[in-house]
């Protein structure tokens, strides 16, 4: 067994070998490392600019508005495959802002009222996913271009890229006839 860990989200994943994405954020194969070389970018931080605190701190909101969202669609479908995607979903959502909490060093707020809610309605549920996945990878190069840190810039992309794999999976979904 080999020990990796994630340059995003920290978390340390044990195999034969290193997975295609992190199990846990979903980060590509290229910010999985060896464990012993794993350091904690967050410890040498430093302050973060007022652009960067701002930035990450509606990153914050938006991955747990977003991670509610996807847990209330898993509860609301009678679809198994949906039931299973939807809950990856929250789960790597949840991810992200437990990193972006980290960074911050401060507690997640609790899902804004009404960003959380899905409907009864799959296809909704799986269109209402797509544009806020890809508001979501919007905002996230953008706020990556305006980091100087290079720790936050690194988070944002790679978030970035993770909101993006998440918009191919509900172009392929609807376009499967869900």
């Amino acid at each position: 067994m080999k020990l990796f860990r994630c340059l995003i989200c920290g978390d340390p994943y044990m195999g034969s070998g290193k997975p295609s994405n992190c199990p846990f954020c979903g980060a590509p194969e290229e910010y999985l490392v060896p464990g012993r070389e794993w350091v904690d970018e967050n410890l040498s931080l430093g302050e973060l600019t007022p652009v960067s605190r701002d930035n990450l701190t509606k990153a914050l909101q938006l991955e747990v508005n977003n991670s509610a969202f996807y847990r209330d669609a898993m509860n609301k479908t009678s679809n198994i495959v949906l039931q299973g995607i939807f809950k990856y979903l929250s789960k790597v959502e949840n991810e992200h802002a437990s990193t972006i909490k980290k960074i911050l060093k401060v507690e997640p707020p609790p899902p804004e009222p009404g960003k959380e809610a899905a409907t009864d309605d799959d296809r909704k549920n799986l269109e209402y996913a797509m544009e806020r996945e890809t508001n979501a990878k919007k905002f996230y190069l953008e706020s990556g271009e305006a980091a100087v840190e290079p720790r936050v810039k690194k988070v944002f992309e790679a978030i970035s890229r993770i909101e993006s794999d998440h918009v191919g999976i509900e172009k392929e979904l609807l376009g499967s006839g869900y």
